[in-house]
C-alpha cells in the first residue's frame, strides 16, 4: 500500500507524462486491461484519460482497473486516472520510504 509520501512523489512524476490509454464509450474492456496490464510492468506508472463518452465514474474505472492489473490508484483526478505497479522484471521507479 502507498503512504502520502509515495502518493506525492509519484503523482508528481506523472504530472510530467501524457495519458497513453483512453477509455471510451465502451468503457472497460478485458484488452483495454490488459493492454494497461503490459504497460504497467513495462512503464510501472501509467496514466490513463476516461473521454466524455464514457458513462462511468472515473474512480470506479479506476478501482477495477487495479483489481484487474493488481496495481495501486495513486490518484484520480477528474477524468484522469494515475496507476503504479513495481514491474517484476526490470525495476525503475524508487519509491520514497
Amino acid at each position: 500500500m502507498l503512504n502520502s509520501k509515495q502518493r506525492a512523489y509519484l503523482t508528481s512524476m506523472a504530472s510530467h507524462i501524457t495519458p497513453i490509454f483512453q477509455i471510451g464509450k465502451a468503457s472497460l474492456t478485458p484488452e483495454i486491461a490488459e493492454a494497461i496490464d503490459a504497460a504497467l510492468e513495462k512503464r510501472e506508472l501509467v496514466k490513463i484519460s476516461v473521454l466524455k463518452n464514457c458513462l462511468d465514474d472515473p474512480k470506479e474505472i479506476a478501482e477495477m482497473l487495479a483489481g484487474r492489473t493488481r496495481s495501486q490508484v495513486v490518484q484520480v483526478i477528474g477524468k484522469k486516472i494515475i496507476l503504479f505497479r513495481t514491474s517484476k522484471k526490470k525495476p525503475v521507479i524508487e519509491l520514497p520510504e
